[in-house]
């Protein structure tokens, strides 16, 4: 791959029936559900996906996971989700995606999360080859590109 896209564009999807809760919008499981099966086109941009599992008996787990729900979404909406990388080392790629509502263009949602590279053997968090570690910093780096987003980082808290 030549271009590294900026942030990288997400499949869409279509919040369903049964997504909706007692308050009639999208229950907050499936802002999960939704964020993490977009982010499988992150993990394959990245070399992290099934293949990457079966070839090498590596795999990835989810570290930590912060999501905002910032605006309600409804069934039938069409959401449109980006993704990008925001750091990473030998063992750890974190991850920034955002859903927006696909007609509207308000963003409705975010996701922060820590991905952890793991020896599927010992299931340990083990070290990524040199050569794949460089692919995900050059990601990182096209990604660095685009602003810090709200959010990064966020401590939950009441203020006081």
């Amino acid at each position: 791959m030549t271009e590294i896209p900026t942030p990288l564009e997400l499949p869409p999807a279509t919040v369903k029936p049964e997504w909706i809760d007692f308050n009639g919008h999208m229950n907050v499981a499936y802002y999960l559900l939704a964020m993490d099966e977009a982010s499988e086109t992150l993990d394959e941009l990245l070399g992290l996906s099934y293949e990457y599992r079966e070839t090498t008996s590596n795999g990835t787990f989810a570290g930590d996971i912060h999501i905002a729900y910032l605006r309600e979404v409804k069934e039938g909406d069409l959401l449109r989700m980006t993704g990008r990388v925001i750091a990473c080392d030998s063992k750890r790629v974190h991850c920034w995606i955002e859903m927006y509502h696909a007609t509207e263009g308000f963003l409705s949602a975010t996701m922060e999360k820590m991905v952890l590279h793991v020896d599927m053997s010992v299931r340990r968090v083990a070290p990524m080859a040199p050569d794949h570690v460089a692919w995900i910093e050059q990601v990182r780096d096209a990604h660095a590109a685009l602003p810090l987003p709200d959010g990064l980082g966020k401590v939950m808290r009441i203020p006081t």
